[in-house]
């Protein structure tokens, strides 16, 4: 007979479980969302061309994070499976591939973005009038590379240990660099008025470019002070080891981290190329689509912020080869994510005017972006899903799924009906963000089959 009580007790434990991992990643995002959000408010003050000339590149940066990101996830796995197998040399040793990697990689991503920062804009369509200041940010914003890749890499070892707290605090001070540099880089000097008292504030005039510096050197700090705490993590500190390459260990990362660098790069080429479709709607189309796809942000936080810790759990349950439990936390943070995202979604529906009126006062922009995020705001259940299941296979290693099921939605379904919409049909903004919604929802599709099926489960290595 089933003993609801133990079965109850059971789900409590692992839901606090998930969410004492979840809520620092929550919370991490949200900072890096409200730093966001904090750069696009205040660029938009400087009018659309302005917004459309920062939103050139967003698409090129998610492609340049995307080995980054891969080689995170493959570090992350590793990690957390020696982990949950009690392997902590092995662990270590990790740890030290990880400042290999983030070292080549930080270098060799700075050389390639810099010598193509002063083509880049007009490759993607770019209107000529925003074709330099669009140039001149991408460079600035990429100079620190290095800094950018410790950031990512190092946060992605610290969680794979279960520490999501110091990431957090690293994103915290890096997002109040960067908002405080905004404010001071942006705009002129001015006097501020606050009730009955005014003081004269510093500006250094610096427009497009006082916001790449602001970010840059946001990067700089972050990426220092993430090293620092990896190299006093207590489990995972490379201190004593010697900065040398482990084959085995290396080969098994670059393993599961290459079929996420090659779905990352096919997505990120794919938003790409979607970016330059969309550049033919115009600058005010393109603007409310750019400041548009930053308010939606705010709306997915939950379900990212949760795929760190499904990722970790799933990756430790494959370590101590407890495939019940591997099951137990897959439902379980699914559930969450979509009864979260789910509200979400509701709010965003609702309130779209407002969010849009955060990042721009121009009544056309916010009209055209209120009625995209009307219809992005019914799939973010399904996102939140899909979400979660990237970061389940993710994290006991199983990358190939994911990236097969990228590759055929953001090309067969994005990209091809987009263009057909914007090219052939002369469609016009809402058209694409249903395309968009389109990719998202197949993808979603292919995975949740493959969940359902079990057969990633039956490649794993568990005992019986």
């Amino acid at each position: 007979m089933l003993n609801t009580k133990k079965v109850f007790s059971y789900n409590k434990e692992m839901i606090l479980i998930i969410y004492s991992l979840a809520w620092p990643s929550i919370v991490e995002q949200l900072l890096q969302t409200v730093v966001q959000y904090a750069d696009s408010a205040m660029v938009g003050r400087l009018g659309a061309q302005a917004s459309a000339s920062v939103g050139l590149t967003t698409s090129v940066n998610w492609l340049i994070n995307s080995p980054l990101f891969a080689m995170g996830i493959g570090v992350l796995a590793y990690i957390a499976s020696s982990i949950g197998a009690k392997k902590y040399d092995r662990a270590r040793l990790a740890s030290v591939q990880a400042i290999i990697i983030t070292f080549v990689l930080g270098l060799a991503i700075t050389i390639i973005t810099l010598s193509v920062s002063p083509f880049l804009p007009k490759w993607l369509g770019g209107a000529p009038e925003i074709q330099r200041d669009a140039s001149i940010y991408f460079a600035i914003v990429c100079l620190p590379m290095l800094f950018r890749a410790s950031t990512i890499i190092f946060g992605s070892v610290l969680r794979a240990s279960g520490d999501m707290k110091t990431p957090m605090k690293v994103n915290l001070v890096m997002n109040t660099v960067n908002v405080v540099l905004n404010f001071l880089l942006i705009y002129d000097s001015r006097v501020i008025t606050l009730d009955r008292f005014s003081f004269h504030m510093y500006g250094a005039g610096l427009g497009i470019a006082g916001a790449a510096v602001a970010t840059a050197i946001a990067y700089c700090v972050s990426g220092s002070l993430m090293f620092m705490a990896l190299y006093r993590n207590k489990l995972l500190s490379p201190k004593g080891e010697k900065i040398r390459l482990d084959k085995a260990i290396m080969k098994r990362c670059i393993k599961i981290g290459f079929p996420v660098s090659l779905q990352r790069i096919a997505t990120s080429l794919g938003h790409v190329v979607f970016t330059s479709l969309v550049t033919k709607l115009g600058t005010i189309s393109f603007a409310a689509h750019s400041i548009a796809l930053t308010a939606e942000q705010a709306f997915y936080i939950p379900g990212y912020g949760m795929q760190s810790s499904a990722s970790t759990l799933a990756g430790q349950a494959l370590g101590e080869k407890n495939e019940k439990k591997l099951h137990q936390v897959s439902i379980t943070v699914l559930q969450m994510a979509i009864v979260i995202m789910t509200i979400t979604g509701t709010i965003l529906f609702i309130f779209p005017d407002t969010m849009m009126s955060i990042f721009t006062q121009d009544p056309e922009v916010i009209k055209a972006g209120a009625s995209v995020l009307r219809i992005v705001a019914v799939s973010e259940p399904m996102f939140g899903a899909l979400i979660i299941l990237e970061g389940i296979f993710n994290g006991v290693g199983d990358t190939k799924a994911s990236f097969f099921a990228s590759l055929l939605s953001m090309w067969g379904i994005r990209i091809i009906s987009t263009y057909i919409c914007v090219s052939l049909l002369g469609f016009g903004l809402n058209a694409v963000w249903i395309c968009m919604v389109a990719d998202n929802v197949m993808r979603f599709i292919l995975l949740l089959i493959r969940f359902i099926s079990g057969r990633w489960k039956r490649k794993l290595q568990f005992e019986k």
